[in-house]
């Protein structure tokens, strides 16, 4: 058996650092003056640390196998904070369980390198198989919030049935983003939660969550989609009632469920908000992301919703674990306005897109909602091409 070479072991590191230093550039090819794209993914599974990955002592690893491998990276949370953007990633390993790590970086759109060590989650449920999708937020009450996934295989299921599983949401706190407090996990109406978030300030004197209780809101007829509740006490998190804000509609981009992904930014207009949205296709699901915008006053109340879906996977981003998926449950906006919008695709690896709130103010308060029916929207495309003629007319004529 051949050993591995100081040499072998050199250029595995060379190859990893070049790829943390690699520049990322803007994707000139794509334009749709609202975002842009960026062409390289700021996180993938060769970004992971090679100490997370190898054995690097030659007595226990003489041959410089890779120990434990990771699957993918996607799906995270996001936060600018002190000058830095950092991304709590959702790293899978091959292993299929997740875990939580922090990348970090100067510019937002490169060079994102990880925090030594992975985070340690405290656990309140010994059969907790699994965590996933945390959504960061800072709350105007000081604490920095994470809301994720937690998973555990559905004490009911029959001994055969390998699948089913209880899912609900977790819910840590920190100051620190080092030292994490968990606190018990959210209680709804609903059986299952896997998309919770937190609103960033009070409403009303209480704690506000986004939820997604599609799938018993759906057998109960009433369509499903995004909700909404109230928590009196954060450390006693238990939604008593939820109502639909966003809901479901047929032969649209979110007609099997929708759910909201990262935290609301707020601004003069109102809070702008970003959503996955999932249809069924021939091939699966397709998730898309959308954008709309609910009152300052009342965050709950939405009062602009474009029509269709902002961002769709494209190219390479379409092939994956879960192939035709954007999903995004972080972004960052940084002092000056500019947002940094960080989505998965195909629950293998991160991009980046970037915009303004300024931008994105003019796309959800100008952009025409879905009409509802071909002939309406056939409607809506005569209606910008004939502006369009005697515009371009009057400009050709001066």
């Amino acid at each position: 058996m051949k050993k591995i070479t100081l040499k072998q072991l050199q250029q595995l590191r060379l190859a990893h650092r070049r790829l943390l230093a690699r520049r990322n550039r803007l994707d000139t090819n794509w334009y749709n003056g609202v975002v842009e794209r960026w062409k390289n993914p700021v996180l993938t599974r060769d970004h992971v640390p090679l100490e997370w990955r190898f054995d690097f002592n030659p007595q226990t690893n003489p041959l410089g196998q890779e120990r434990l491998g990771i699957n993918s990276v996607f799906n995270p949370g996001a936060i600018y904070r002190d000058g830095k953007f950092l991304l709590v990633a959702r790293i899978e390993g091959v292993d299929r369980k997740s875990f939580f790590a922090i990348a970090e970086s100067q510019t937002g759109v490169d060079r994102f390198a990880f925090w030594d060590e992975p985070i340690v989650l405290p656990e309140r449920d010994e059969e907790e198989t699994n965590v996933y999708d945390m959504r960061l937020v800072q709350h105007e009450d000081g604490w920095i919030y994470g809301i994720f996934c937690t998973e555990k295989r559905d004490p009911n299921a029959k001994p055969g049935d390998l699948s089913s599983a209880i899912a609900q949401c977790g819910l840590v706190r920190t100051r620190d983003l080092r030292h994490w407090e968990r606190l018990p996990d959210i209680r709804t109406p609903s059986r299952q939660q896997r998309n919770i978030v937190l609103h960033p300030e009070f409403v009303n004197g209480q704690y506000a969550f986004y939820t997604r209780p599609a799938d018993d809101f759906i057998e109960a007829g009433t369509g499903g989609g995004i909700g909404w509740g109230l928590v009196s006490d954060i450390e006693h998190p238990v939604i008593q009632h939820e109502k639909i804000i966003d809901s479901r509609a047929y032969h649209t981009i979110k007609e099997a469920k929708n759910g909201l992904g990262p935290a609301p930014i707020k601004t003069d207009r109102g809070w702008l908000q970003l959503a996955h949205g999932v249809r069924p296709t021939a091939a699966g699901l397709r998730y898309v992301l959308y954008a709309f915008l609910t009152a300052l006053e009342d965050p709950s109340r939405v009062i602009a919703a474009p029509g269709g879906y902002l961002l769709a996977p494209l190219g390479p981003e379409r092939v994956g674990d879960v192939s035709n998926v954007l999903f995004c449950n972080g972004w960052a906006v940084t002092p000056d306005g500019r947002v940094f919008i960080y989505y998965a695709s195909s629950d293998t690896r991160v991009h980046v897109a970037t915009s303004t709130v300024d931008r994105l103010l003019d796309y959800v308060l100008n952009t025409p909602p879905d009409a509802g029916r071909t002939r309406q929207c056939v409607e809506q495309r005569l209606e910008l091409i004939r502006r369009n003629k005697q515009y371009l007319s009057r400009v050709k004529a001066d």
